[in-house]
């Protein structure tokens, strides 16, 4: 995939990396990527990110890697899907979506 520019310098990590599927690894060990990123509180923002996205995990109250503020909730979602570049650019073409990263969970 392409670049294109609202995802260059917001989304933190390499869509180079997934399959057509949006899966990542070897074969015989593929499995989605998680990410997150945060939106301002309000049901507005959360009803355009669910618009987008509508497996996306809302957070409130946790400020997550990306380290979300008190004014903020945090977004979950991942790449399985088709569409995830698609869905990824959308996000990332949001005007108050400043940085979408990967999500760890140990």
């Amino acid at each position: 995939m392409e670049p294109h520019e609202p995802l260059v310098g917001v989304i933190g990590f390499d869509l180079c990396e997934m399959d057509a599927d949006g899966l990542v690894g070897p074969p015989g060990g593929k499995r989605a990527l998680d990410y997150e990123f945060c939106i301002p509180a309000g049901a507005g923002f959360a009803a355009q990110v669910r618009a987008i996205d509508a497996t996306a995990r809302l957070s409130p109250g946790s400020p997550g890697r990306v380290g979300c503020g008190p004014d903020e909730v945090l977004v979950l979602g991942n790449t399985h899907r088709p569409d995830f570049a698609f869905v990824l650019q959308q996000l990332a073409g949001l005007p108050y979506v400043e940085r979408i990263e990967r999500a760890w969970f140990e």
